[in-house]
């Protein structure tokens, strides 16, 4: 019998679903965002929500719940029952932020990943009155001054706290954290040379680096991007491992119908293959996804464990 389904049109196992996954959505479908309008997060969630909702014949309505390091949002969904919520996760809260904070449900039992959307990489960043043009004279200086250059990062346990800290490690150097709360702050100082160093996320930096008002060092990806292409990767410069990146997906609550995940993560893969939308996406850094539901639940549970690992191993703790 499961071979005959496997070989039946896609249109024909939606018929053999349940009438829930059939009609739906019948109601116009919320999709929460963790942070403030404007960012990365909401970037992403706006260029999917935008194609979703002509696609499902119906609204998709991009709502922002700011705060907790993008977890209020990730709860909301967790908890809700009204078959027409999802979140647009990021990395901090499903794989970082649960190791840090003490959350009222668990991301890995109550919500499920349902597509992988794109990914844009830290880049590691100096002021420019620091004199430096590439990773191994930022490591030499580093090692000439122990405890004296700043790093910024848009908070504790953020990815640009976690790529600095795995750069340290790698890099046998001693920099000194300055958490802020958000990437704005950091980077005005940044520029101004109160702190000297960051691994920022290209959607946040990318502007400063073309205005020459910051220098871009190197990727923290396993490719260079296309925005700063003459730019290095941490591994081209002479540091593997250091690859951390801002990823986002799709997730729903546990107790969505497979259906209705399935239909969702083919949507938005085919959103995802229309030009304007990749434009939309490239524009901020972002690296399309291109994995099957499975293969972005496995990434999600490896990535849950080598942040908790970072974390654990690093001593990071919530500010």
């Amino acid at each position: 019998m499961n071979t005959i389904l496997k070989k039946l049109p896609w249109m024909l196992l939606i018929a053999a679903m349940p009438v829930f996954a059939q009609s739906w959505p019948n109601k116009p479908i919320r999709m929460l965002v963790g942070s403030s309008p404007g960012g990365g997060t909401d970037a992403m969630a706006r260029a999917v929500a935008d194609k979703l909702g002509p696609a499902l014949k119906n609204t998709v309505i991009v709502e922002n719940r700011p705060g907790a390091s993008n977890t209020i949002a990730a709860e909301i969904t967790a908890k809700s029952n009204d078959g027409h919520t999802m979140v647009m996760g990021v990395s901090t809260a499903h794989a970082i932020a649960p190791h840090l904070l003490k959350l009222s449900y668990d991301t890995e039992r109550d919500l499920v990943p349902v597509i992988l959307v794109g990914s844009v990489p830290n880049v590691l960043v100096v002021t420019k009155t620091m004199p430096v043009e590439n990773v191994a004279a930022l490591v030499k200086l580093a090692k000439a001054r122990p405890g004296q250059i700043n790093y910024a990062s848009s908070g504790s346990g953020s990815t640009q706290h976690l790529a600095a800290e795995i750069f340290k490690e790698k890099a046998g150097i001693n920099m000194v954290h300055i958490p802020y709360r958000g990437s704005a702050p950091a980077l005005v100082d940044l520029i101004a040379g109160h702190v000297q160093v960051s691994f920022d996320t290209m959607a946040s930096v990318y502007g400063q680096i073309s205005a020459n008002k910051v220098r871009a060092l190197a990727v923290a990806a396993a490719q260079r991007s296309k925005l700063i292409a003459d730019v290095p990767t941490m591994k081209e410069a002479g540091f593997p491992g250091v690859e951390v990146s801002a990823w986002y997906g799709i997730y729903m609550p546990v107790n969505t119908p497979q259906a209705v995940q399935s239909l969702v993560h083919t949507e938005v893969t085919q959103l995802l293959t229309l030009p304007d939308t990749r434009k939309r996406l490239e524009a901020i850094g972002a690296d399309l996804g291109n994995m099957t539901q499975q293969q972005f639940i496995q990434f999600n549970k490896d990535e849950f464990a080598r942040y908790g690992e970072i974390i654990r191993k690093n001593k990071i703790t919530a500010q």
